[in-house]
């Protein structure tokens, strides 16, 4: 995961999303040293905007789903969350964020799903450094999820998932999650989740060597873009993973759209892409939860 989040800034710096001096400033946030930051970059010959993008720049960008619910900020076992209940719940989700946070975006997510149906519980991974907020620059956000014990992120999301039966007890239990999000979301079922009902990571990279044999009974729903290279040469692993579990899987991958297509605040949101995962998600939440 650390080796996927210092690539993320290389690859913000090939598609022109952020400029030289800022990818060198957000690497040495990071740890990497000045010299191997720049053999880093110098392999991106020619930084350009990168394509999937389809909002205008003179426009808010729709958001894919229903108007979300409002959610409450919550505290449990050291831990900081956004809470989002339905009224009639078919489901309860984990939402785990991207590698900013626990931002208003992914607070959004998790209302959109509780209006779809399914309370939801949007975990913050920056809790034990004093939560999201504490960070003003969105770098060292990043930075500090990169310096933090993986392992300390499956404890985080196992009491996230005992939060969830605590508010919806009679609920079957999923988790979705976004960019390093969504590797946290192959990380918990590579542990072994018996819990999980089922599961939907977008575009999250698959662990390396992890068999998921530990959480067979989840049904998963991977999501991914077609110019997302990074992360969907981790695709054919997660599918033979997925296959020697035996377990109940679909990977879909989207015609067009880049890496974080979903992420309505983001420049390489694709709305139609967007908009089709929605529904895919709520259904096969509906399908494996309800």
């Amino acid at each position: 995961m650390n080796d996927y989040l210092t690539s993320e800034v290389v690859v913000d710096y090939a598609d022109g999303l952020i400029n030289r001096r800022e990818a060198l400033r957000r690497l040495s946030l990071m740890g990497v040293g000045a010299a191997l930051a720049a053999s880093m970059l110098a392999a991106c010959t020619d930084p350009a905007p990168g394509p999937g993008a389809s909002a205008s720049a003179s426009a808010p960008a729709s958001a894919a789903g229903p108007a979300p619910l409002p959610t409450e900020p919550i505290a449990f076992d050291g831990l900081q969350a956004a809470w989002a209940a339905a009224a009639n719940p078919r489901g309860a989700v984990l939402v785990i964020h991207e590698n900013r946070g626990l931002t208003d975006h992914i607070r959004s997510v998790a209302g959109r799903l509780a209006a779809s149906g399914f309370s939801a519980l949007a975990l913050d991974l920056l809790s034990e450094e004093g939560g999201t907020a504490r960070f003003t620059d969105p770098a060292q956000a990043t930075a500090a999820l990169n310096a933090a014990d993986p392992a300390r992120f499956i404890e985080d999301m196992r009491s996230a998932l005992d939060e969830l039966q605590r508010r919806a007890p009679a609920a079957r239990l999923a988790a979705t999650g976004f960019c390093f999000g969504g590797g946290e979301v192959w990380q918990l079922l590579a542990a072994g989740e018996p819990r999980l009902a089922a599961a939907a990571p977008f575009y999250g990279p698959f662990p390396d060597a992890a068999t998921l044999n530990g959480s067979k009974q989840a049904a998963v729903l991977g999501i991914y873009g077609e110019l997302d290279s990074r992360v969907n040469a981790t695709r054919g692993a997660a599918e033979a993973a997925l296959s020697a579990a035996g377990m109940t899987h679909e990977l879909v991958t989207f015609p067009g759209a880049n890496h974080a297509f979903f992420n309505d605040t983001g420049e390489r949101y694709n709305a139609t892409a967007a908009a089709e995962a929605y529904t895919r998600l709520v259904q096969w939440f509906t399908e494996h939860l309800a």
